[in-house]
C-alpha cells in the first residue's frame, strides 16, 4: 500500500472524529437542566414547607382559640356554681334562723313579765346569759334586729297591726312593736309588727284650730265666702 492510499484511509476517520467533537460539546447542557430542575424542585418543596407551617400555625391558632374559650367557660361555670351553693347556704341558715325567732319572742316576753324582786336570783342571771348568747350567735351569722319605733312607717320592713291616734307620732310614725322584725343580711327575715300613728285625734285638731281663733261661726262664715265668690 502506498502512502497515497494511507493518506486516503485516514481522512475518513479524522473526519469521524471531528464529528464526533461537537456531539460531546454538545452533552453539556443536560447537566445545566438537571441542576436547574433540582433548584425548582427545592423551591418547590420550600414553598410546600411554608404552606405546611402555615396550616399548622393557623390550627394551633384555632385550638389556643378553643382552648381559652373552654377555660373562661369552665371559670364562669364554677362561679356560677359556687354563687349557687352560697346562695343554698344561705336559705339553709335563714330558715334555720327563722325557726329560732320565736325563741327570741319567748325571752323577750318572759324579760317584759319579769317580777322585779325575781331579777337578782342567780338563775335569773343564767337565763339572760343563755339569751345573749343565742343572740350572738345568730348575730354572728348576719342577723338583725329591725328598728321600727319612732322611724317611718316602711311596708317593706313593717307589717302595720294598728293604726292609732297619736299626739306624741307624726302621722305614718310607727308608735312601738307588737312583734320585732329581724333581717338576715339584706333580707327580711320576718318584717316587725308595729302600731302606726294616725296623727292627733279629732279632739285635738278641733282645739287645735279653737287655739288659733277659728271658731265654727267663722270656718262657716269663711264656707260662705268661699261659695259667693265661686257663683261670682
Amino acid at each position: 500500500m502506498t502512502s497515497a492510499e494511507e493518506r486516503e484511509e485516514t481522512k475518513p476517520a479524522e473526519t469521524a472524529e471531528a464529528e464526533v467533537q461537537p456531539e460531546s460539546a454538545e452533552a453539556a447542557p443536560p447537566e445545566a437542566t438537571a441542576e436547574e430542575a433540582e433548584a425548582e424542585g427545592a423551591v418547590d418543596e420550600l414553598a410546600a414547607l411554608r404552606q405546611q407551617l402555615a396550616e399548622a400555625e393557623a390550627k394551633a391558632a384555632e385550638y389556643l382559640d378553643g382552648w381559652r374559650r373552654a377555660r373562661a367557660e369552665f371559670a364562669n361555670y364554677k362561679r356560677r356554681n359556687d354563687q349557687e351553693k352560697q346562695e343554698l347556704i344561705k336559705v339553709a341558715n335563714a330558715a334555720l334562723i327563722a325557726r329560732l325567732l320565736p325563741i327570741l319572742d319567748d325571752f323577750d316576753r318572759a324579760f317584759q313579765t319579769l317580777p322585779p324582786g325575781l331579777r337578782n336570783l342567780t338563775w335569773i342571771d343564767g337565763v339572760f346569759l343563755i339569751h345573749r348568747k343565742l343572740l350572738a350567735i345568730l348575730e354572728n351569722e348576719g342577723l338583725t334586729h329591725i328598728e321600727a319605733e319612732g322611724q317611718l312607717f316602711d311596708p317593706s320592713i313593717h307589717e302595720a297591726v294598728t293604726h292609732e291616734p297619736s299626739t306624741e307620732y307624726e302621722e305614718g310614725q310607727v308608735i312601738g312593736e307588737v312583734q320585732k322584725g329581724y333581717k338576715l343580711g339584706e333580707r327580711v327575715l320576718r318584717p316587725s309588727l308595729v302600731r302606726v300613728s294616725a296623727g292627733p285625734p279629732a279632739e285635738e285638731e278641733k282645739a287645735a284650730e279653737e287655739k288659733e281663733g277659728k271658731t265654727p261661726v267663722e270656718k262657716a262664715g269663711k264656707a260662705e265666702e268661699v261659695e259667693e265668690a265661686q257663683e261670682a
